[in-house]
């Protein structure tokens, strides 16, 4: 396993370089006053905001590059810690992966922008995951939810409807399989997508039990392995089983897998909110449902991940700080999150932004609007290699490389070590 792991990341770093070799560069005229530079994972809504931005700032140029989340963090801490990171770069909340706010801010790589206007009304919740130590480095503009996500023509013209028990989605996998159009696409080549079949469950299954599970985890009171953890792990599994996926789901990549859902071949996809626009953008014509994943045979029961998704931080060291700032500053805004949350289709962080909600978002609203959610699992997790062996554990459990108390045994040695 060590050597395929070895092998697999010098061929992402390989792949990074020949990007970046490619691309105009995230460092490109970062010598200009105006011009800015930015990496961003937000691919799709990202556009949109960088026209918008330069057309209320004349004479601005923003050179942007894009990638997936893979990638992206494969590189950002040795560009940060060469000085050749952009100006502002798309950051995590909270503490989960090599990417998010804690791994950053810890050896000052991030500026403070705790004196910002808006730092001070972002909610408690979210200022929790944009601080460390008290001082707020990431501009978190969306909140995020991950469930089933629905092309409404491919369902009704299949006749099924969407599960809303356990017993029936094992029954809506096998009737879709048997159909010959799968419930669900499943792309896990790009391996951050493993986690969010195992997170929509764990919602449920974990934290329906115990919603506060995630602080006797932190005091030493329960484990991974020694808790309803392996519930939601077996549920993944089981419904990889059932046929709820594709066929050859480590051989899909997450763009592969949206072009599965979006034409049809598929039923849904099992992803973030976020994925309703780049559904549309392949197919504009099509209408896309988010519901909650039945983890149960009891609805009243179901919750919801939902948290900040990625935001955006400025280089300490940034070449053109001053115009940085500004690029935050319009993200922040009425204005701006209104036009990434659309673009998006995410939830807007702060209440003036008047953002219209995609209708597909209904049931995510409501279940935001009455508490019916919890956090994304690894954002208050002690240290980025949990999520890191969570990911590449549950690649190796497709592949019948481990089971899936390996992973959870492993998660449990990484998360003892704390930060």
């Amino acid at each position: 396993m060590k050597t395929r792991r070895f092998a697999a990341l010098v061929s992402a770093l390989t792949a990074v370089t020949l990007a970046a070799a490619c691309s105009s560069g995230t460092n490109a005229g970062g010598d200009d006053k105006n011009t800015l530079t930015l990496a961003s994972v937000d691919q799709g809504s990202i556009e949109d905001v960088v026209k918008a931005f330069e057309a209320a700032n004349p004479g601005v140029k923003v050179n942007f590059t894009t990638s997936g989340a893979d990638q992206y963090q494969a590189q950002i801490r040795t560009q940060l810690s060469s000085g050749t990171a952009p100006d502002v770069m798309t950051v995590w909340p909270g503490n989960g992966n090599p990417g998010a706010t804690y791994v950053l801010s810890k050896p000052g790589y991030l500026l403070d922008l705790s004196d910002q206007p808006w730092a001070a009304k972002l909610p408690d919740s979210f200022k929790q995951v944009a601080q460390y130590e008290g001082k707020t480095y990431n501009a978190l503009f969306g909140l995020n939810g991950i469930g089933a996500v629905y092309n409404d023509e491919a369902l009704s013209k299949s006749g099924l409807k969407a599960p809303t028990t356990w017993t029936d989605l094992m029954s809506f996998c096998r009737d879709a399989a048997g159909k010959g159009t799968p419930a669900y696409a499943l792309g896990i080549q790009d391996n951050w997508v493993t986690q969010l079949v195992l997170y929509a469950l764990a919602a449920t299954v974990v934290f329906g039990q115990d919603k506060d599970f995630n602080t006797k985890l932190a005091a030493g009171q329960t484990t991974f392995a020694g808790s309803a953890w392996t519930q939601a792990m077996a549920k993944y599994t089981e419904m990889d089983k059932a046929g709820c996926f594709q066929k050859n789901p480590l051989g899909t990549s997450y763009e592969a897998s949206q072009t599965l859902a979006a034409t049809g071949k598929t039923l849904g996809i099992i992803q973030g909110n976020w994925i309703i626009t780049l559904l549309k953008g392949k197919n504009p014509n099509g209408k896309f449902t988010m519901t909650a994943l039945p983890a149960t045979d009891n609805a009243a029961t179901f919750l919801m991940p939902a948290a900040a998704g990625a935001g955006y931080g400025v280089n300490a060291k940034a070449k053109n700080k001053e115009l940085a700032l500004k690029f935050i500053t319009y993200v922040m805004s009425p204005e701006g999150m209104k036009l990434f949350n659309e673009k998006q289709g995410s939830l807007p962080t702060l209440p003036d932004a008047g953002t219209t909600v995609d209708p597909g978002l209904k049931q995510l609203t409501t279940f935001v609007g009455e508490n019916k959610t919890v956090p994304f699992m690894d954002q208050l997790w002690p240290n980025a290699k949990v999520q890191q062996t969570m990911l590449s554990g549950l690649q190796e459990v497709f592949s019948n490389q481990a089971t899936a108390d390996d992973v959870l045994k492993d998660m449990d040695t990484e998360y003892k070590k704390g930060e």
